[in-house]
């Protein structure tokens, strides 16, 4: 790198860009649909009760609340005679190990496929994609802390959400004894597997993916990497802080107010054109954001700084466009895994037998999904609401209509 930095950077800059074309949805189908396409991994032999209906039950019960395997049955025992038949139940409901030993059997990995797929379908793209708009996933983990196997290790799955339409699109579970550094490149084979088309699309991840395996399996998919940059990669994070950062005038601010707080998000793009450029595979652009927080109640201010990379080159990449997707990363956090932990109390339930602490997740996935695609952002109340209407809500997931509850 120059010694003298300043005339081989450039400062990103409003500039005007096409947006890249659409990620396509989907034909729309009803649940029973999407859910044929689930292999039955029961013995032909003997089956009394038809697999999309089961599958059906457990979406709806979850829909509608349902936090366990043992509360999904329970839901079905209290559907009245005529919202049993409507499910493909007119001989009786199984009891409740049915149900258990059924969905910890099912491959997880596939069943989150088929739901963000019969999700997305549901989703019609009303209205005009504004500039430079493209489709962002956010890629997070979550340990199920309840969940531990017979060795004592904890379930921990990996997961990316569309930060669009609030649509979990993909869940793998981490091996016991490895992190989630495997599990990235599986992710974006079903992440592709739902999208059909990765060109174009931006995945935001926190600083253990800062990885150059990642970024290079990335762009070969056509896609873009934007990462926080820590002290796990020392050369990266070194050549990022030393940049005269003070003589790059700021790309973009916000100022928010809330929960007891001021903040201030300041951020600076710029583009760095030595030799090797950035010391990172196919980043080109890099930033700074400092966050500055002041308490309301004594006044005490904190500053925190934190350096990026991003695949995106200025032109289709400017501050505010950065300033928003960086944010997003959040929304797994704050509009996923939250919910999961409060709403449907995931950190409580013990389900560890098969896939069974995958399944329950997507099932949660799911129907936190729904009631986002539904226009709803109290999840609690829309549990409840859809748990007071059995039929209503029925009726809406097995429509082949697209139009929600």
């Amino acid at each position: 790198m120059a010694s003298s930095p300043i005339p081989v950077l450039g400062v990103t800059t409003p500039a005007t860009s096409t947006p890249p074309a659409p990620v396509t949805d989907g034909e729309h189908s009803g649940l029973l649909h999407a859910l044929a396409a689930v292999p039955d991994p029961r013995d032909p032999r003997g089956v009394r009760y038809p697999l999309a209906g089961l599958l059906a039950v457990a979406v709806c019960a979850v829909l509608a609340g349902a936090s366990s395997f043992a509360a999904i049955a329970d839901w079905l025992h209290d559907l009245d005679e005529q919202a049993k038949a409507r499910l493909g139940f007119d001989r009786g409901v199984p009891v409740g190990t049915t149900v258990w030993r059924l969905l910890t059997r099912l491959d997880a990995g596939l069943l989150t496929t088929v739901l963000a797929a019969w999700l997305r379908a549901r989703v019609r793209p009303d209205t005009p994609r504004p500039k430079r708009c493209r489709t962002v996933i956010a890629v997070d983990g979550k340990t199920l802390r309840a969940a531990r196997r017979p060795d004592g290790s904890q379930v921990h799955l990996l997961s990316a959400l569309d930060t669009s339409t609030g649509i979990v699109l993909a869940q793998v579970t981490v091996e016991a004894k490895s992190n989630e550094i495997p599990a990235f490149a599986p992710l974006l084979n079903a992440v592709q597997a739902v999208l059909g088309d990765l060109t174009g699309v931006l995945f935001v991840a926190d600083a253990l993916h800062t990885q150059t395996g990642h970024a290079r399996e990335i762009a070969a998919r056509g896609a873009h990497l934007l990462v926080q940059v820590k002290a796990n990669q020392p050369t990266l994070f070194a050549q990022l802080k030393h940049l005269p950062w003070p003589q790059i005038p700021a790309g973009d601010r916000t100022r928010d107010r809330g929960h007891g707080r001021r903040e201030t998000r300041t951020v600076k793009a710029v583009t760095v054109h030595t030799p090797g450029g950035i010391a990172f595979p196919h980043a080109e652009q890099a930033m700074r954001i400092t966050r500055t927080r002041t308490l309301a109640s004594s006044g005490k201010t904190s500053r925190e700084t934190a350096y990026l990379t991003v695949s995106l080159p200025a032109a289709d990449a400017q501050p505010d466009d950065l300033q928003d997707w960086i944010r997003r990363h959040w929304h797994i956090e704050n509009r996923v895994h939250h919910v999961r932990d409060v709403t449907f109390r995931e950190d409580l339930h013990q389900a560890r037998t098969g896939t069974g602490p995958a399944v329950i997740a997507t099932l949660r996935n799911t129907a936190i999904g729904y009631h986002r695609t539904n226009g709803e952002a109290d999840i609690a109340r829309a549990t409840r609401r859809a748990n007071r209407r059995p039929h209503e809500l029925i009726t809406a997931v097995t429509s082949s209509n697209p139009t929600t509850q």
